[in-house]
């Protein structure tokens, strides 16, 4: 089980340098933070139904502030993605997606 788990954060870490370094890559960056959202909610679902599974126990606030906080990025990346396909500016969705990403890394690691 810790080896999946191992896998699964590794992976988590993967999308989350996605989101973050988005709005920096030329061209489809607003598309690698719309998937890396994705896939980092579908990741971190995982991460927390494994965590249940355990023996400790798990800190309910943190995660449902979290879920809350990448829901926000996921919805900046994609109206910042539908807005870069219709011609418009969607850099500050974008930044604002990559800014929520590492206030979300930050509750993480500090609460």
């Amino acid at each position: 089980m810790e080896a999946l788990r191992l896998v699964l954060y590794i992976l988590h870490m993967i999308a989350m340098l996605a989101i973050v370094v988005g709005p920096v890559t030329a061209g489809r960056g607003h598309l690698v933070q719309v998937w890396g959202a994705r896939i980092q909610l579908l990741l971190g679902l995982g991460l927390t139904g494994i965590a249940e599974a355990g023996d400790e126990p798990v800190n309910h606030a943190k995660i449902g502030t979290k879920l809350v906080v990448m829901i926000a990025v996921l919805a900046c990346a994609e109206i910042g993605n539908a807005k870069a396909k219709r011609g418009e500016n969607g850099t500050t969705l974008a930044w604002a997606a990559a800014g929520l990403a590492v206030v979300n890394a930050a509750i993480a690691f500090l609460w």
